[in-house]
């Protein structure tokens, strides 16, 4: 439909699976599944509804004539009645034990968690799977030296996989975080209109045992252990603060990883994937943008801002529920989800094409690598006699004058400086003993391999688990 607005995070970038998860079809198929469970759990627990207007409401789940909840709706003003209207109008020998005791929060909360549950579940598989790209380039590149940066400023040397394992444990944190969001997922269940239970009261005769029963039965339909301790009309909104916090941790970390390839795609040290005939500019046709890592960014910053919509809402429910939650949430629960589900499929495809470009890290590795050595020459001076103080104020005044040296394009003298100086004590040669890029990446592969070792029981719960970090 091209003649009105669409989300671009529906027609550009969601993957199928979370726009299925969120369609109409699902919300509302789910509210009929709901409606299903309740009658079922009330006939097993004695109420007057039968076996067969249970099984007609089950063959007519998926059938929903939207036409008619529209009109419906229209006429009442309530979506929940005029779905539960044209449920009854598909299963009218069921049509007047619908919802019987519920209020709407029953359909709406609970499938919404059920939703959310199952979105999160996406999300981590998806975080593991850029985790095992990333685990992958780390182990590969785990020794190979390069030129640090503290302040965007050449610093001492890493190595190419280090760098990704700093990307690869926040992710790993980030996991932690959906699994913790996860857990703290439960159900509503049936509460009725302030979450006292009251009509369940008056329809059970006052016997708790079989309201705490059904809701037992029907939360574990939908697979969760436990309902609520307590609630208003609806779940506690924290539950959404907890859920976007944690997709905006997810944004924050791969933002940080996309932000540090595109840097380091300037300095042409490593570059996301370049597809043959892709185009990197309209009027410029060398250019290779980064594009997918911008668009991480981009869409990163997008759900950092949409989290804020969860807190806020929590903060500001009246007493036992208050509607000012409703259109905020069926904008920003969603999209959250969306755009998360989008960034991680723009990672899983840079994370699974990195290319590294060795000569030029070679080559700015060699650049630096006289500055870098210092501090091993100076002890190697002071250990043939020189005075380490005055040993540091001749490498201090000629790693100046050779800095102002390279700002004018030349290269780089330092050592042929330091070996110029009597009192340093060390010729050229013997200086250039000490240029070993691997002399100075310390414990850099240990501290890859440590990690990837502790994240392969991740790989191992993963679906369509196949490849294998071997170290």
């Amino acid at each position: 439909m091209t003649d009105k607005y669409e989300s671009p995070l529906s027609s550009r970038y969601a993957s199928p699976y979370m726009l299925w998860l969120f369609s109409s079809d699902t919300r509302y198929r789910t509210w009929r599944r709901l409606w299903v469970a309740l009658a079922r759990a009330e006939m097993n627990l004695g109420l007057p509804i039968t076996a067969d207007q249970v099984a007609e409401l089950e063959a007519h789940i998926e059938d929903i004539d939207y036409d008619v909840v529209a009109k419906r709706e229209k006429e009442v003003r309530h979506d929940v009645m005029a779905h539960v209207y044209a449920y009854g109008l598909k299963a009218p020998s069921a049509a007047g034990i619908i919802h019987l005791g519920a209020t709407s929060c029953y359909v709406t909360d609970n499938a919404d968690l059920v939703i959310y549950r199952d979105g999160l579940r996406h999300v981590r598989r998806e975080l593991i799977g850029v985790i095992r790209n990333l685990a992958s380039f780390a182990m590969e590149y785990r020794a190979l030296p390069t030129l640090g940066y503290t302040h965007y400023q050449p610093a001492q040397l890493v190595t190419v996989g280090k760098r990704a394992s700093l990307w690869m444990q926040d992710l790993i944190s980030d996991v932690k975080e959906i699994d913790f969001a996860i857990e703290n997922i439960k159900f509503l269940g049936c509460r009725g209109t302030t979450g006292t239970e009251a009509s369940f009261m008056d329809l059970f005769e006052g016997d708790a045992a079989k309201i705490d029963e059904m809701n037992r039965m029907i939360a574990a339909e939908f697979g969760f252990d436990e309902c609520f301790d307590v609630c208003g009309q609806t779940y506690p909104r924290k539950v959404d603060s907890r859920i976007l916090n944690a997709l905006s941790s997810a944004a924050q970390s791969l933002y940080r990883m996309a932000n540090d390839i595109r840097l380091l795609q300037h300095d042409r040290q490593i570059e996301e994937p370049f597809e043959k005939n892709q185009i990197g500019s309209s009027a410029m046709a060398y250019k290779r943008n980064p594009m997918r890592s911008e668009r991480i960014c981009s869409l990163a910053r997008y759900l950092m801002a949409d989290a804020a919509n969860a807190p806020m809402t929590a903060s500001v429910q009246w007493l036992e529920r208050t509607l000012d939650d409703s259109a905020n949430r069926r904008i920003s629960l969603p999209e959250g989800f969306l755009a998360c589900d989008a960034i991680l499929r723009l990672a899983m495809n840079v994370t699974d094409g990195l290319r590294v470009n060795e000569k030029i890290i070679e080559r700015t590795v060699r650049e630096y690598l006289p500055f870098i050595a210092t501090e091993n020459l100076m002890m190697e001076a002071v250990k043939r006699g020189g005075d380490r103080q005055q040993i540091h104020e001749m490498i201090r005044a000629c790693s100046m004058e050779a800095t102002a040296r390279m700002k004018q394009g030349e290269s780089c003298d330092l050592l042929e400086r330091l070996s110029a100086e009597k009192e340093f004590g060390l010729t050229l040669s013997e200086m250039e003993t000490l240029l070993e890029p691997k002399l100075y990446i310390g414990r850099c592969v240990e501290q890859v391999e440590r990690l990837v070792k502790k994240a392969e029981p991740l790989f191992a719960e993963a679906l369509d688990e196949k490849a294998e970090i071997n170290l």
